[in-house]
């Protein structure tokens, strides 16, 4: 699959409701340094000329939200949001059912929870699927591992080959549809969709930054982060990424 004749889109999930968060307002539309994660996702991908098209997939109630969210000058890669299912897994195969009229070569799946993606992760990801049908960006496991119950350790668990799984996560578009067409459940990310399948999957380097934010804590650390960045994200157009 060469990189000059591949339409590859982005599929940002923003249809959860963060429910471990604990907060009214869905983690994905609270500010960090008064820009929300869904945005700051949505300027990194659109930074770059190798994404063709951006297809949102959203809660039903969350229509204003995601409106607020993206409103400045418009860019046309960015495709109408849909609406999303009971599950992740429902969900994104919403979102490549409404991605599969425009005809991508791959897509890239990425939790709109996670700000900081960064640009050298999504090209790693894209350069990987020129001779792969799929990858994702993880980072190893390098703390001890144990078993526990009821607050007791238990037994040690082996920690040799464990990567701990982030987005995005890339795939040949027709495949990963396929999949998700004839899975049946829910599933952690869509790389277990894709194995259950037998798809190979290969895994490119994350970051500690591409973290995913789920409590109180991780949104205190976001917005360390973008303080110490000191860098506007207001424009979501391209020229204005670009810097």
């Amino acid at each position: 699959m060469s990189n000059s004749h591949t339409r590859a889109a982005v599929l940002i999930v923003a249809a959860g409701r963060g429910r471990r968060f604990g907060d009214e307002m869905p983690k994905q539309y609270l500010p960090i340094a008064g820009v929300c994660s869904l945005r700051r996702c949505l300027e990194t991908f659109l930074a770059l000329d190798a994404i063709a098209m951006v297809q949102t997939v959203i809660h039903p109630d969350d229509s204003e939200m995601y409106a607020q969210a993206v409103a400045g000058p418009p860019d046309d890669r960015v495709l109408p949001p849909v609406s999303g299912g009971a599950t992740r897994a429902k969900s994104v195969t919403c979102g490549l059912q409404a991605l599969a009229a425009h005809s991508p070569d791959c897509v890239l799946v990425h939790d709109a929870a996670r700000p900081f993606v960064s640009e050298r992760i999504i090209l790693d990801v894209l350069g990987e699927l020129r001779h792969a049908d799929a990858a994702f960006a993880a980072l190893p496991v390098v703390d001890a591992l144990w078993q526990a119950a009821d607050g007791a350790a238990i037994n040690p668990v082996p920690r040799d080959g464990l990567w701990r799984a982030q987005t995005p996560q890339g795939f040949r578009f027709d495949p990963l549809l396929a999949a998700h067409l004839a899975y049946e459940g829910d599933a952690a990310d869509d790389v277990e969709i894709a194995r259950a399948m037998g798809i190979d999957v290969r895994i490119v380097t994350g970051a500690s930054e591409n973290f995913k934010i789920t409590t109180r804590a991780d949104l205190e650390r976001a917005e360390q982060i973008a303080a110490a960045r000191l860098v506007p994200l207001t424009d979501l157009s391209p020229q204005a990424a670009r810097g």
